[in-house]
């Protein structure tokens, strides 16, 4: 096993650990990790504080037990609705009411489980030294906001601060004891009441904000710039605010009644529109050759490296496999045709053989492309991802193929005219026509796809979106191929929609259409399926999907977070 896979399987089975433990001590049963994301069933849990987000690169094992540890506390000793009520709007002050928060929990453990205690002590410090050695507390803001953190949680819970950072802390702590001395006294007295400890909670995180206020600019600011982004949670209240709260908005779902009057059976009203094209033909061969150009001035100044991307994918996707005996070892199993040498010479050693392995990618690899006219501002950029991933792909040796599904016309087309003839009788189904794009099929090399992955450029391709029926499509594709492993990975920034259809049944029925294929196709275990979330969270409607960010990603930062998404899908 390569190191990448071996890291990637321990951090998946530290992360169903922690999980484990969570649902344990909370006493809720549907709460697993996404990602590295805690989900209560599809919903994603808030981030609650700094020092429960442990890395499995740097982190040892008993810090995410403490880290379990804190979350449980947290799910079975706060009163969300409370506190979502109470905490205030400003980023830095909701950044500290949160962390003050957990601290309440975590001082909640109840007497007879001292293991608890020590895993959340350890797990504080563990991210207190993290914090301060990344230079960090080099910064006035930075070594504020820790100085408060570090006092908050010793009087809450009784205990001395951190020794190694103790003397650092002295000069900032008597600035602050004047101003919040009163309020801190009463996070003590009052941890055991949510309510009255919020009071004093918000007070703190009003006077700390002021502080920074006045603090103004701090030429030291600037001086460290660590890649982890838990360090600049401190350091930038902007940086704080996308990691804390929601960063992306969350796919809107919700039950059909039309679907579930109907036991499930999704229903089309007509497929005589239905059509599936090779999109090179639906352009003339000069607007792709344009198209081409753009694309590869894109690619150019992207800065891929996709030599390694391809090294990472082989390393990812391919397994080992029989290739075969190496001869004349010295150990192994017996070669019966070398045993006359060894009765000949009988100091001749090399006489076994050894079973060759190579690692081989058995497996094919599907992006489908959502072409809805709110894609269409992503086009240059998503084009720009599954070429390149089509190209690394096709150097590890991994079969790939690139969809898309469009309608074939808005609001209905032919399709709702043919209805509205009928008598537009009720709840007529799907009701638009369907249109399947394919822009590099499986057994069609990159470099005779060139021009058919640039077709993702022409603007008028993209008009609605009908998901369900497009995954059920692209996995029997995937489904029809020989190879060992599938994956489909789903590129998209909305949900299903399509007027004339939710018009015709409601506002639900696509939504709900999709989510049930994706179920039952998960279910069959045929094929691994992933969503791409274009600024969108997608994970209502899959079990395994990653958010990007097309405008602020850089370099290989995106590459990253997909290879990161195939990653858990294929072990």
């Amino acid at each position: 096993m390569s190191d990448l896979q071996q890291r990637i399987r321990q951090e998946q089975r530290a992360l169903e650990l922690c999980a484990a433990v969570i649902r344990a001590e909370s006493g809720e049963r549907d709460l697993h990790f996404r990602g590295r994301r805690l989900h209560r069933g599809n919903a994603a849990l808030p981030w609650f504080a700094p020092h429960l987000h442990p890395s499995p690169d740097t982190d040892d094992f008993d810090s995410f037990r403490g880290v379990a540890d804190g979350i449980a506390l947290r799910l079975s000793t706060s009163d969300a609705e409370l506190h979502a009520r109470l905490k205030p709007e400003a980023a830095v002050e909701r950044f500290i009411f949160d962390m003050l928060e957990q601290f309440r929990c975590e001082a909640m453990v109840p007497a007879s489980m001292p293991g608890m205690a020590r895993n959340l002590r350890h797990r504080h410090d563990e991210w207190s030294l993290d914090f301060h050695h990344s230079g960090m507390t080099d910064t006035a803001k930075g070594l504020l906001l820790y100085t408060v953190a570090q006092v908050c949680r010793a009087r809450v819970h009784g205990e001395q601060v951190l020794e190694e950072t103790e003397d650092m802390l002295e000069a900032t702590r008597f600035a602050l004891s004047p101003r919040i001395g009163h309020a801190l006294a009463g996070l003590r007295r009052d941890r055991a009441d949510q309510a009255a400890y919020a009071t004093h909670a918000l007070s703190i995180a009003r006077t700390v904000a002021g502080m920074l206020d006045e603090a103004g600019e701090d030429p030291r600011d600037g001086a460290a710039e660590p890649d982890d982004k838990r360090h600049n949670l401190f350091s930038l209240i902007a940086e704080m605010d996308r990691e804390f709260e929601e960063a992306f908005a969350v796919a809107d779902t919700g039950r059909s009644r039309v679907l579930e009057a109907a036991a499930g059976a999704y229903r089309v009203f007509t497929t005589a529109y239905d059509r599936e094209h090779e999109a090179a033909s639906l352009a003339r061969k000069a607007v792709l050759v344009e198209y081409r150009e753009q694309l590869d001035r894109r690619i150019a100044g992207q800065g891929v490296n996709i030599a390694r991307l391809a090294r990472e994918l082989r390393t990812l996707l391919a397994v080992p496999a029989r290739d075969g005996w190496d001869g004349g070892q010295e150990e192994g199993h017996i070669d019966g045709r070398r045993l006359a040498q060894l009765i000949a010479s009988p100091t001749e050693r090399r006489v076994f053989r050894r079973e060759r392995h190579e690692p081989v990618a058995d497996c094919a690899v599907t992006f489908l492309i959502d072409c809805s006219g709110s894609m269409k501002a992503h086009a240059e950029s998503v084009a720009m991802l599954v070429d390149v991933f089509a190209r690394a792909l096709e150097l590890a040796g991994v079969t790939s193929e690139i969809l898309g599904f469009t309608t074939g016309a808005w609001n209905g087309g032919r399709a709702m005219r043919d209805w509205q003839r009928a008598g537009k009788p009720h709840h007529p189904g799907r009701l638009n026509e369907r249109c399947h794009l394919v822009f590099k099929s499986a057994d069609t090399p990159w470099r005779r796809a060139r021009p058919a992955i640039a077709a993702l450029l022409k603007a008028d391709l993209f008009r609605e979106g009908i998901d369900g029926e497009a995954v059920d499509w692209a996995c029997a594709r995937l489904m029809a191929r020989a190879e060992e492993h599938k994956l489909l990975l789903v590129i998209s920034d909305g949900s299903p929609m399509d007027s004339a259809t939710q018009l015709a049944n409601d506002p639900h029925y696509l939504d709900h259409h999709l989510r049930d294929v994706v179920s039952r196709q998960e279910q069959a275990g045929q094929v691994e399926i992933g969503a791409i979330g274009v600024g969108l969270d997608l994970s209502p409607y899959y079990r395994h999907s990653q958010v990007i960010d097309l405008a602020a990603s850089t370099g290989n930062q995106v590459f990253r977070e997909i290879v990161g998404l195939m990653a858990r899908l294929r072990h």
